[in-house]
C-alpha cells in the first residue's frame, strides 16, 4: 500500500472518529439529530480547514470535495443509532478523541511538510490540525475545552507529530512512521488519563 492511500486512510479514520466524538457529546447534551449532525461535522472537518488555511490552501479540502462532511455526518448518524454500543467502550468520548488526535497530528504534519514548511512549523500545524476539532466540538457544547485543562492533550499531539517529522529525517519509511506515531499519540494520551499524568500547574490564590 502507497503512502498516499495510507494517508488518505488515515484522514478517513481521522475524520470518522472525531465525527464520532462530536456526535457523542451531541447526544449527552440532549442535542437533536439536526444538532448531532451539526456538532459532528464541525469536530470532524474544523482541524482540516484551520490546516488548510493556515497553509494557503484555498479553498480548504472540505470545500473541495464533499467526501469529509460525509465522512463525518455518516459517524454522527451511526452515533444516533448505535449509541448503546459506542457506550460499551470506557469513556468512549475520550478514546474516540484519543484516536483522531493521533490521526490527524501525523496527517497534519506530513501535509505541512509536503508544503515545504521546517519541521518545527510542520509539528505545530499538526498540532492545531489534531486539536482544532476538539475545540470547535467543546466550544460549540459550551464546555471548557480540553486543551485548556487536560495537560496531556496538545502534548500528545506534539509527541506524535514530533515523532513524525524525526522520523521522517532520520529516513524512516513513510508508513512505518506514520503508524509508530500515531500509536505513540494514542497511547501517551490514553495513559495519561488512564494513570493521572499531568504537568505541574501554578499554586492557586
Amino acid at each position: 500500500m502507497s503512502a498516499a492511500m495510507v494517508f488518505a486512510a488515515l484522514n478517513v479514520l481521522g475524520t470518522f472518529v472525531f465525527g464520532l466524538s462530536g456526535a457523542m457529546v451531541a447526544i449527552r447534551r440532549g442535542f437533536d439529530i439536526f444538532g448531532i449532525l451539526v456538532l459532528s461535522v464541525a469536530t470532524g472537518v474544523a482541524g482540516g480547514i484551520l490546516r488548510d488555511l493556515l497553509l494557503g490552501a484555498i479553498p480548504p479540502e472540505v470545500l473541495i470535495s464533499l467526501w469529509p462532511m460525509a465522512i463525518a455526518s455518516l459517524a454522527g448518524v451511526c452515533a444516533f443509532f448505535f449509541k448503546p454500543v459506542i457506550d460499551r467502550l470506557t469513556r468512549p468520548v475520550m478514546v474516540l478523541d484519543a484516536i483522531g488526535l493521533g490521526v490527524f497530528a501525523v496527517a497534519g504534519c506530513r501535509k505541512a511538510l509536503l508544503f515545504g514548511l521546517e519541521p518545527a512549523g510542520a509539528i505545530l500545524l499538526g498540532v492545531m490540525t489534531a486539536i482544532g476539532g476538539g475545540m470547535a466540538r467543546d466550544i460549540m457544547a459550551a464546555e471548557v475545552p480540553r486543551v485548556l485543562h487536560e495537560e496531556v492533550y496538545a502534548l500528545a499531539a506534539f509527541v506524535g507529530a514530533g515523532a513524525y517529522a524525526g522520523a521522517i529525517w532520520l529516513g524512516v519509511p513513510e508508513v512505518t512512521a506514520a503508524a509508530l506515531a500515531v500509536l505513540l499519540a494514542v497511547c501517551l494520551r490514553l495513559a495519561s488519563v488512564r494513570y493521572g499524568w499531568a504537568l505541574p500547574r501554578a499554586p492557586k490564590g
